[in-house]
């Protein structure tokens, strides 16, 4: 295997400055869909097309309904002129052979986070039509449009008008967790141990392998409230542009509840990557049978023995003030976190009594179903785990921000977690294979899925423009590959 690329290998132009970043956040084109994934790999497709010596596509594996996997490569300026790159033309194209940094973006690893795919066409097309972009990184890129397509199509009901709320949940889907590309690498852990390795993943430690690459973004979004950050170490000189680029959009910074609880927080909206050794620990320390909860590791892990920079921009469908609002409010932290589990206990008993009731007359495997047979359940554990995390919490007002993630994370676990169940209950009444049993459940969900949909609806906020969203990360990922570039890879500093 080759050796992870040195920092002396680093372009040596000056970076661009913070307000160079700031204006690439606005040139995304408009659009007010998302692309299918038969659009999205057609428009890859008419890109390479246009640029026949500049990217380049290959299969890199199969995903479990059988669809092809492609990665387009868009190749660095070689010695010998503009489309000279001295990169090996083989199957594993690009390959590092510690001369030319590598960079690799993957979409779709969670299908229902489609803003990725308007990101990864628009950097595509800029690497091929900036000369001078290209020239700055000097290095190539592998991106990977959408890495779940069999997930994504499942999505895809709500892609044509992502601003309709009810639309949304009602076409929602969200593999379990030992179905998520991103939550499916290997890992081994005190107790824990897991190897069931998706095609997909697989695929995707094969091209990591063979970039050993100095920068990795997976690109994922939130739902509701403000746009924040994941990178595997420290990089302090990173967060104040970070934290200037969402707002210069008009989206807000998310900066109360941390998606994880156990990751480190290293600005207000920067946190380091969720770890799933730090999340066993996390759930060990609070009674949970963490081997139970947890899967597989992520890409962020199975790249630490290359030293690669990851990063990860989050970035929501609709936003709201309260969002990084910091002013203290009358309830205490450990009150709204407390309401948070009441919520999601509330929840998760409603639909573990409906799933029960209906599952043992259920005869459609679908992927709905398999989904919430995974998450329906972890409603009411992380509902007791919030409740032990409250009891621990330091007697302080919660901030506006903080209230409003607790608060909100109930709607979007209720719409989400509901309306999978109720996509597979429907797929039995729409099927004619619907018992007595499973067409009262389908009834009684549907009509609590209502008043949760007229609740959520003025809660979560008001929505953002696809560009907008992409051109933050866009524009973060720029900045978060040009820190990489420039300061080199990091040594594996924790055991695998």
């Amino acid at each position: 295997m080759a050796t992870a690329t040195s920092q002396s290998s680093a372009p040596s132009e000056p970076a661009p400055d913070a307000a160079e970043w700031i204006r690439r956040a606005g040139t995304v084109p408009p659009t007010d869909t998302y692309p299918g994934v038969d659009e999205l790999l057609a428009s890859f497709r008419a890109l390479a097309a246009l640029h026949p010596r500049r990217i380049t596509e290959r299969r890199i594996g199969t995903s479990r309904l059988g669809e092809p996997l492609p990665c387009f490569t868009v190749l660095p300026d070689g010695p010998d002129g503009p489309d000279s790159s001295g990169v090996p033309d083989a199957p594993d194209a690009a390959a590092s052979d510690g001369s030319v940094p590598q960079f690799v973006v993957v979409g779709g690893v969670h299908p229902n986070e489609p803003v990725g795919a308007v990101t990864a066409l628009h950097l595509a097309t800029t690497l091929c039509e900036d000369d001078a972009l290209r020239a700055h990184f000097g290095g190539a890129w592998h991106i990977v449009p959408c890495v779940d397509p069999d997930g994504a199509r499942l999505n895809e009901g709500w892609f044509a008008d992502p601003t309709d709320k009810r639309l949304y949940g009602r076409h929602f889907y969200r593999p379990a967790g030992d179905e998520q590309v991103e939550w499916t690498f290997p890992f081994a852990y005190r107790d824990a141990y897991f190897d069931r390795v998706l095609p997909e993943t697989l695929a995707l430690m094969r091209l990591l392998d063979a970039t050993e690459p100095r920068f990795l973004t997976t690109l994922h979004n939130c739902e509701s409230g403000g746009a924040y950050y994941y990178v595997s170490r420290p990089a302090p000189e990173l967060y104040g542009l970070l934290e200037a680029v969402p707002p210069a959009v008009g989206i807000p910074l998310a900066t109360g509840e941390p998606e994880a609880a156990h990751s480190p927080r290293y600005a207000p909206s920067v946190y380091g990557v969720i770890d799933m050794r730090d999340a066993y620990d996390y759930l060990d320390g609070l009674g949970a049978d963490a081997a139970a909860a947890l899967a597989g590791a992520s890409s962020a892990a199975y790249t630490e023995p290359y030293g690669t920079f990851y990063f990860a921009a989050e970035v929501p469908h609709w936003a709201h003030p309260e969002a990084d609002d910091d002013t203290p409010v009358a309830e205490r932290h450990a009150e709204v976190v407390r309401e948070r589990a009441d919520g999601l206990r509330t929840t998760g008993e409603l639909l573990n009594r409906l799933l029960e009731a209906a599952a043992p007359e259920l005869t459609i495997p679908t992927p709905f179903l398999r989904a919430v047979k995974d998450f329906v359940p972890s409603l009411t554990n992380f509902a007791e785990l919030e409740s032990a995390r409250a009891d621990g919490l330091e007697e302080r007002y919660a901030t506006a921000a903080e209230r409003y993630a607790c608060r909100t994370s109930v709607h979007s676990f209720r719409v989400r977690f509901g309306g999978m169940l109720l996509r597979a209950l429907a797929a039995e009444v729409t099927a004619g294979t619907a018992t007595p049993t499973v067409r009262r459940c389908h009834r009684e969900l549907e009509r609590a899925y209502r008043g949760w949909e007229d609740e959520a609806a003025p809660a979560i906020g008001d929505p953002i423009s696809i560009a907008t969203l992409a051109g933050v990360q866009y524009a973060t990922l720029l900045a978060a590959a040009d820190h990489a570039a420039r300061t080199g890879p990091a040594p594996d500093e924790r055991p695998r």
